[in-house]
């Protein structure tokens, strides 16, 4: 006979506070793609950035240690006195609406503008290299998307996200049955949720916009979330088959237990890189890594806390 083992850690005990948790999380969550959506300046679930709307972003880093405190009215003060040349028969882009960045206490700046043209872009740097300068060369950057490829990359982002999800829906669906196949899904669309959330809080907080590799953030975090959440899955079944004289709640807590170390140790091998890219990666991976780091955190709690602890609940309904 197959000794009945006792878990040392039973997650049943602690579900409700898993879910209250997970709920207050999707809440808000929810409450800020919200706002996003009903705030003027985004008209979008999450502030999109230049790969997705289009125009111009020039990113300078000023040569100084310390650097002249500066805010960003100043530099958009600055901008509006800027005279930039006009091409035949087209208009001059208006400066003073840009987005203005201000970064590591006044080193850096990132500002989004309108399309410009080349000559427009050097005037621009020149413009700001004698009002905050000096400039580093190598600090300076411009980066032009025309919004006609904006429009196509925010589309076939949308595409890459959906069939990314179709497919794991469709492979969940055929692998598992019933209650098993909707709590994986449950998870998947939770993780990804309080993911885009939390960037939607951070465009309305802080103006931080999401790109194209925000979205391949997202289909990793999903593929993440369902492998994590397919392992205590396997467990349970086997559960099932060994220790059928067990209540499905003991199982999942047998189950659980026996996969958290697993669980945990490929999470933490897993967020290393992530943490070492946010503080050595630069600025282009940063937000990428921030969205990955949080993902997997929240689809490690997910299959843990949330699928399991669910499972003998819409079971016995």
């Amino acid at each position: 006979m197959t000794p009945v083992p006792s878990p040392r850690f039973r997650i049943s005990r602690h579900r409700r506070l898993a879910w209250v948790g997970s709920l207050l999380a999707c809440g808000l969550s929810l409450l800020g793609l919200a706002l996003c959506w009903l705030n003027p300046s985004i008209g979008a679930p999450l502030r999109p950035g230049l790969d997705f709307t289009g125009g111009t972003q020039v990113q300078v880093e000023r040569d100084c240690a310390p650097c002249k405190p500066i805010t960003a009215l100043e530099i958009r003060q600055a901008l509006g006195r800027v005279d930039l040349p006009s091409p035949a028969g087209e208009s001059v882009p208006n400066l003073g609406s840009a987005s203005v960045q201000v970064l590591d206490g006044g080193r850096s700046l990132v500002l989004r503008l309108p399309a410009l043209e080349a000559e427009q872009s050097k005037v621009l740097v020149d413009a700001l290299a004698a009002q905050f300068g000096p400039l580093r060369a190598s600090g300076t950057s411009v980066n032009t998307i025309g919004p006609t490829l904006g429009s196509r990359l925010l589309q076939g982002s949308l595409i890459s996200l959906l069939v990314s999800f179709a497919g794991i829906a469709v492979y969940i669906s055929f692998s598992y049955s019933g209650v098993f196949a909707f709590l994986a899904l449950l998870c998947l669309a939770h993780d990804v949720l309080i993911t885009c959330g939390l960037f939607a809080w951070l465009g309305l907080l802080q103006g931080i916009e999401v790109d194209s590799l925000f979205a391949v953030s997202l289909i990793t975090v999903a593929g993440y979330s369902v492998t994590d959440t397919v392992v205590v899955y396997d467990r349970i079944r086997e559960q099932r088959r060994t220790l059928g004289e067990l209540s499905l709640v003991d199982q999942v807590d047998v189950a659980v237990d026996a996969t958290l170390t697993r669980s945990l140790y490929t999470s933490f091998t897993t967020l290393l890189p992530l943490v070492a890219l946010i503080f050595f990666g630069g600025s282009t991976l940063f937000w990428f890594a921030v969205a990955l780091t949080v993902g997997i955190a929240v689809g490690s709690w997910s299959s843990i806390g949330v699928a399991p602890t669910l499972l003998p609940v819409l079971s016995k309904r």
